[in-house]
């Protein structure tokens, strides 16, 4: 148990660091880290400055593991790990893992000002970046500095890593980072991925769904709409299969009430692409795609036969073809035990800054954390957050920015191992 007297002068510490906190979001919101996939120059530039900002704090350890892109300018897509020594002699580390690269800023006329000029309004800072993930990587910053500066030496040791290209699938960022130093995390350290959670700052994510993204084919015969004996139309006959697939809801209708209010895996369709220019043809393609988010027990390769299954019969009805062709599947590991140290601690943390009760739960979406899980790795995601992440007008709540902060700190100090 931390002493009182010790969390509140951190707390006091962490609190007259504001100011410096909002000058390191100005600063590292100019520096654009757009990925080459979206026509930026990668994040070496925000790399950089972070670097300047955190070597000050003397870390025991600096590591890059830049991984080659001849994409960007710098020739390399930056990963950045700064270790601070504890009492333990690294025996564990309490790792904060946050990511250096942003999405574009989309369409500048949604934009209240520069999306890369960050604002400071009413205890808000707008800008793209400034809540993911700028927030944590300043909470994180600040936490370390608290300690430093009230002369505090944790147990642990504390790592505090920047990654990229977390927003275009991690290949280049922490995928790179454990595929070339696996030894850098154990099981017995707590890795924080302060990435999600909401307003309240209560959810602790501990799971994910699994991402199936599949591209159905459907090739027909081409004919005039006058003459529909003539042909064989694709899109009657997908617009059969698209409500079919209702069926994959009941085959796969286990609930997990980790997920919260979607329980269950969720089978969606969404993009359908152009088929004819003119409305008197009947078409004899058209390509039609599902997005599906399964709770983890389910091994997608069953969803993809199920799929055919559905179809088939449709396909000899009508007398087309169908191809099935997965665009993205990612299947989810195992979830963080909810009795794991990490949730247990943050749990703590939690109720000491916010006094809220953590609650372990499930996302629809995906995070870094489950590249920690599929080693093995028990990693929680949490952050407070305004959840405006991708969106015009991107900010950043000062408030929950020291809450973070405040949070991560006392995450340090616990005496948990």
């Amino acid at each position: 148990m931390i002493e009182p007297e010790i969390t509140e002068r951190v707390e006091k510490r962490i609190r007259s660091l504001v100011p410096d906190m909002i000058e390191m979001q100005k600063v590292l919101c100019a520096a654009r880290a757009v990925g080459p996939e979206n026509g930026g120059e990668g994040e070496h530039l925000k790399a950089e400055k972070l670097r300047a900002m955190v070597e000050p704090l003397q870390p025991a350890e600096c590591l890059s593991l830049d991984a080659p892109d001849s994409r960007v300018p710098s020739g390399v897509r930056p990963n950045r790990l700064y270790r601070f020594s504890g009492r333990g002699r690294g025996r564990t580390t309490v790792w904060i893992l946050s990511h250096l690269d942003v999405v574009p800023p989309g369409d500048l006329n949604l934009w209240r000002g520069d999306p890369f000029q960050a604002s400071v309004e009413e205890g808000w800072i707008y800008g793209r970046g400034v809540e993911d993930n700028q927030q944590a990587m300043v909470a994180s910053i600040a936490a370390v500095r608290a300690l430093r500066e009230e002369g505090i030496v944790p147990t642990s040791d504390v790592g505090l890593a920047f990654v990229s290209d977390e927003e275009t699938g991690s290949r280049l960022g922490l995928g790179y980072v454990l595929e070339m130093r696996p030894d850098l995390f154990s099981t017995d350290d707590l890795i924080l991925v302060p990435d999600a959670s909401g307003l309240e700052g209560a959810m602790i994510e501990v799971t994910e769904k699994s991402v199936l993204w599949l591209r159905f084919h459907v090739r027909g015969q081409q004919c005039h709409a006058s003459r529909p004996d003539q042909g064989r139309n694709a899109a009657r006959a997908a617009a059969h299969m698209i409500v079919a697939l209702d069926g994959l809801g009941e085959r796969f209708g286990r609930k997990d009430p980790l997920f919260g209010e979607i329980p269950a895996s969720t089978f969606e369709p969404t993009k359908r692409e152009a088929n004819v220019p003119n409305i008197n043809t009947i078409p004899g393609e058209d390509v039609f795609y599902l997005d599906a988010r399964v709770l983890p027990d389910y091994p997608l390769e069953e969803v993809i036969d199920a799929a055919k299954a559905l179809l088939q019969p449709i396909a000899g009805r009508f007398g087309v073809s169908l191809e099935i062709a997965a665009a993205q599947s990612v299947q989810a590991p195992p979830p963080t035990p909810v009795d794991s140290p990490i949730v247990h601690a943050l749990k703590q943390a939690i109720a000491r800054v916010y006094g809220l009760e953590g609650e372990p739960m499930g996302i629809g979406g995906g995070t870094v954390a489950a590249l920690f899980r599929q080693r093995g790795l028990a990693a929680a995601v949490w952050s407070r957050t305004a959840e405006t992440a991708h969106a015009p007008n991107e900010r950043c709540s000062i408030e929950f920015m020291t809450g973070d902060a405040c949070v991560m700190a006392h995450l340090m100090l616990q005496e948990h191992f």
